[in-house]
C-alpha cells in the first residue's frame, strides 16, 4: 500500500446543494477537438484535475496555444486539423487512460512519429483492444510487451475508412477509431456490441464535422475541418454519482446537485438505483454545449437489492463502485452481470471493490464478469484502493453507514477526477479526514 490515506467515518445528514467538477470525458475531448480546429475556442467548467491536464499538456506539446485566464476557463487557439507538430520527446498520459486510447487513433493520421506513456497504473492497462481495431484503418502502432504501454505510433501511414464492429463495447475504443477516420480516406463506420457513451460525437457535431450517430453505431468522413466554438463543460456525473449515492443511504439527508451532465448513455446508474427504491428528481433541465444537464434532488430512501439489467452495465461503467456500496447498504441480494469491463479499469474494479467489502464484513459472491452483493450491516476496516480515485471515494461513501472508522489507503489518484473531493464531501456531511 502507498500514498496517501483517509479516516472515514460516520458524519452527519447531507444537506443544501453541492458543485461537483467539470466532466472529465468533455474536458479531454473540449481540449482536443479546440486544438484541431480553425480559430479560438472558449471552454469554461473545464476540469482541473490531472487526467484532463495531462491532456492538455500533450496538446501545448504539439503546438497548440492554451492560455488559462481563470482556473476552469481555456482559451485554445487552434492550429487546424492538420497543424500539429511533433513533439520533442514522449508524451505522458499520467493516469489518463481516455488520452492514451483516443490520442492513438488521432496521432496514428499524423505525419510525424509520437510516444504514448502513462504512469504506473496506465501502463498496467490494455491496449491491443485500440490497436488491434487502429491496424484495420492501415494504422501502425507498437505497444510494450502484452500489448501494454508505451505505445509507439508511426505516422506518415495513409489511413483508410473502413466498418469496424467492435468486439467490446468501450466509448474509448469507438473513440479512437472516429478520430482516426478524421484523417482517413473515405467513411469510417463504428458499429458497437452495446451502445457507449456519445461525447466523441456530440462533440465533433458541435465543431462543425458533419458524422452521423445513433445508439451503438457513428459513422463519418474524412477531409473535413473543425470550427472553432465555445463549450460549457457540465458537471461531471461521475463525481457526482458518489453524492447521489451517500445522500440516498445517509437518513436524513437531501442534497441538491447542481448542473449535472445527463448524457443518456452516461446516467445508467439513475435508472438502477431508482429501481432498487432511491429517491432522486431531475429538474431545471436544460442543456450546455450539446449536452443535456439537470440538477439532481436526492432525499435519503432505503435501498432494495434488484437482479441489475445487463442493458445499463455500459451506461454506468464508471459507477460501479459507488453502486456496489449502495448494494451492501440495501436489504437483500443485487446481482451484477455483463460488467468484465470493470476488471480493466484503473484497477480490477470488481476485485478490488469486492475485497474492500468483506473487510467491512460483506459477504460478496465474485464472478469474472460481476458479482452479487448480499446487502447488510458495515463495520470498521482498512480498505487498499489500489490507487483507484472511484473505488478511494467509493469506500468513503461506504462509511458514512458503518458502525467502525474506515481507513482508505493509496487515495493520491482522487486527484486525477475530483481534486478537492474530501474537503467538498466535509462540507456536505461526511465523516473524512487526511490519515496522519
Amino acid at each position: 500500500m502507498s500514498g496517501a490515506g483517509w479516516l472515514a467515518s460516520p458524519g452527519r445528514a447531507l444537506r443544501g446543494e453541492v458543485v461537483v467538477p467539470g466532466d472529465k470525458s468533455v474536458s479531454h475531448r473540449a481540449i482536443m477537438f479546440a486544438s484541431l480546429a480553425d480559430g479560438v475556442s472558449r471552454i469554461d467548467g473545464f476540469l482541473e484535475g490531472e487526467d484532463a491536464r495531462a491532456t492538455e499538456a500533450i496538446f501545448r506539446r504539439l503546438g497548440a496555444r492554451i492560455e488559462t485566464p481563470a482556473a476552469g476557463s481555456r482559451v485554445v487557439h487552434g492550429v487546424g486539423i492538420d497543424g500539429l507538430r511533433a513533439a520533442d520527446g514522449p508524451l505522458d498520459c499520467g493516469n489518463a487512460g481516455t488520452a492514451m486510447r483516443l490520442l492513438a487513433g488521432l496521432l496514428a493520421g499524423q505525419s510525424f512519429d509520437s510516444i504514448l506513456v502513462g504512469d504506473a497504473s496506465l501502463s498496467k492497462r490494455p491496449m491491443r483492444r485500440v490497436t488491434l481495431p487502429l491496424s484495420r484503418m492501415g494504422a501502425r502502432i507498437d505497444t510494450g510487451e502484452g500489448g501494454l504501454p508505451p505505445l509507439r505510433i508511426h505516422g506518415g501511414t495513409p489511413l483508410t475508412g473502413v466498418e469496424i464492429a467492435t468486439e467490446i463495447a468501450s466509448a474509448q475504443v469507438k473513440s479512437a477509431l472516429l478520430l482516426a477516420g478524421l484523417y482517413a480516406r473515405g467513411r469510417t463506420t463504428v458499429i458497437e456490441p452495446q451502445p457507449t457513451r456519445d461525447y466523441t460525437e456530440r462533440m465533433l457535431a458541435a465543431f462543425g464535422w458533419p458524422i452521423d450517430f445513433a445508439p451503438g453505431r457513428a459513422s463519418l468522413e474524412g477531409g473535413h475541418r473543425l470550427r472553432a466554438t465555445d463549450v460549457r463543460v457540465p458537471a461531471d456525473f461521475s463525481s457526482a454519482a458518489f453524492f447521489i449515492v451517500a445522500a440516498t443511504l445517509v437518513p436524513g439527508s437531501e442534497l441538491r446537485i447542481k448542473r449535472v451532465g445527463m448524457n443518456p448513455r452516461r446516467t445508467g446508474l439513475l435508472h438502477v438505483l431508482r429501481a432498487m427504491g432511491a429517491d432522486i428528481h431531475a429538474e431545471a433541465a436544460d442543456e450546455q454545449g450539446g449536452e443535456p444537464v439537470a440538477d439532481l434532488v436526492v432525499r435519503h430512501a432505503p435501498l432494495r437489492g434488484i437482479e441489475v439489467p445487463v442493458a445499463h452495465v455500459a451506461d454506468m461503467i464508471d459507477e460501479f463502485p459507488a453502486l456496489f456500496v449502495a448494494a451492501a447498504c440495501a436489504e437483500g441480494a443485487t446481482v451484477v452481470r455483463g460488467a468484465s469491463e470493470l476488471r480493466v479499469k484503473e484497477s480490477d474494479r470488481i476485485g478490488t471493490v469486492a475485497a474492500g467489502l468483506r473487510a467491512l464484513g460483506v459477504r460478496v459472491d465474485e464472478t469474472a464478469d460481476g458479482a452479487t452483493i448480499h446487502g447488510g450491516a458495515l463495520g470498521g476496516g482498512r480498505i487498499d484502493s489500489h490507487g483507484d480515485h472511484r473505488v478511494a471515494m467509493a469506500f468513503a461513501v461506504a462509511a458514512q453507514r458503518a458502525s467502525g472508522e474506515v481507513a482508505i489507503d493509496d487515495v493520491a489518484n482522487v486527484a486525477t477526477s475530483f481534486p478537492g473531493f474530501d474537503a467538498l464531501a466535509r462540507e456536505a456531511g461526511f465523516g473524512l479526514r487526511i490519515a496522519g
